[in-house]
């Protein structure tokens, strides 16, 4: 199974206040603003909010080493042209931005923008403080496709207690693992459809999942806003992207390091092995797990977990099992969130805690190992 990432990292100065200046660094680098750039081994695109770059793979590929590789030289590649300049950090949202320190992206797809607005109001942390890790997965056939989405669905609350690592919001902790998924669940309240509380329902066949996108377009549609009527707009946990022939995981903070980023590739592709998962596939049962790991990341979930990481060694690959310890320890500590809390609770400051998790994506390393 062919696998593709796509990460979102903010821009910080020296203090780790974030920089509304994605367009002036795509303009240095290629002497005009773009929407997406070739840079070496990646692509350097631009996001919603200014004060996010995000990077991707420019060849997806069965090896995550290969995969590693090319982010790792990327993101090298940046700090080369830049030097300590700017500071690239991951996590699911910007730990301490207010909504005054972004601006939105100004030079294309404004005509986009303006419509989302219009109807969901994008001044607001899920719309231009959120940084995610979204995993793209090939499907064969159809057949495949139904089989695949269905297996996710029921993995999406164990794979967001994993990720969890969005705690604080302006500064402040809010005893919350996942405050991402708290904003994000909400950002388009007004068509709830288009968000289904991040845990999208069970399909027998792809015709099911063109039905519920129908609904989705017939809401848009009615408040014209044909213009969002693509198969991007769906903005649960999972979606399918069949002009990529691949599902495209959306429910996960984005994490500290391209290591622990290819650890739940790791994770989420072995698990897809396993024919029978001891998981639930009720629709109201996964909403009680998914709010339990938005709120507590792996506290309350550790036995499962631990289960599911079992079978996941058993179905792995060589190439998997060496990314697998790092999930086997967000198991076993806590979750980045939950240790990133532990940490500004006894520290009482933030800024060593942001400066160790810059240092983590800067030389590739997992914070329990920095």
């Amino acid at each position: 199974m062919t696998i593709g990432t796509e990460h979102e990292y903010s821009i910080n100065d020296n203090r780790f206040n974030a920089l509304p200046i994605s367009d002036r660094i795509i303009k240095t680098i290629c002497g005009r603003f773009e929407s997406e750039i070739l840079f070496g081994e990646v692509k350097l695109g631009k996001e919603l909010q200014k004060t996010v770059l995000e990077i991707i793979p420019r060849i997806p590929a069965n090896d995550l080493a290969f995969l590693e590789g090319q982010l790792v030289k990327g993101i090298g590649k940046f700090y080369h042209i830049f030097k300590d300049r700017y500071w690239l950090l991951g996590l699911g949202m910007h730990p301490t931005l207010t909504l005054d320190r972004t601006d939105v992206w100004d030079h294309d797809e404004g005509e986009y923008y303006d419509v989302y607005n219009r109807l969901f109001d994008i001044h607001q942390h899920g719309w231009l403080n959120i940084q995610a890790l979204q995993i793209n997965l090939s499907y064969r056939n159809e057949k495949e496709l139904a089989a695949v989405y269905n297996r996710l669905r029921s993995l999406l609350p164990y794979l967001i207690a994993v990720t969890a690592s969005s705690p604080l919001v302006e500064g402040h902790l809010t005893g919350i693992a996942d405050n991402r998924l708290i904003y994000y669940r909400e950002n388009q309240k007004e068509i709830p459809r288009i968000c289904n509380q991040i845990i999208p329902e069970k399909i027998r066949t792809v015709k099911d999942y063109h039905a519920i996108q129908e609904e989705i377009f017939f809401e848009l549609r009615s408040r014209g806003a044909d213009i969002l009527c693509e198969e991007w707009v769906n903005s649960s946990g999972l979606i399918v992207r069949f002009s990529r022939n691949c599902l495209e995981i959306k429910a996960l903070d984005e994490q500290e390091c391209i290591r622990s980023d290819m650890a739940v590739c790791a994770f989420v592709r072995s698990l897809l092995r396993c024919r029978s998962l001891p998981i639930d596939a009720d629709q109201s049962a996964l909403l009680a797990l998914t709010d339990e790991a938005i709120h507590t990341g792996t506290a309350e979930l550790r036995p499962e977990l631990q289960h599911l990481y079992d079978a996941a060694w058993n179905h792995a690959t060589d190439d998997e099992r060496q990314y697998l310890p790092v999930i086997r320890q967000r198991i076993e500590q806590g979750s980045l969130a939950e240790l990133i809390s532990l940490r500004c609770k006894k520290e009482q400051d933030s800024i060593p805690v942001l400066t160790d998790l810059a240092r983590c994506l800067k030389f590739n390393i997992p914070y329990n190992l920095l």
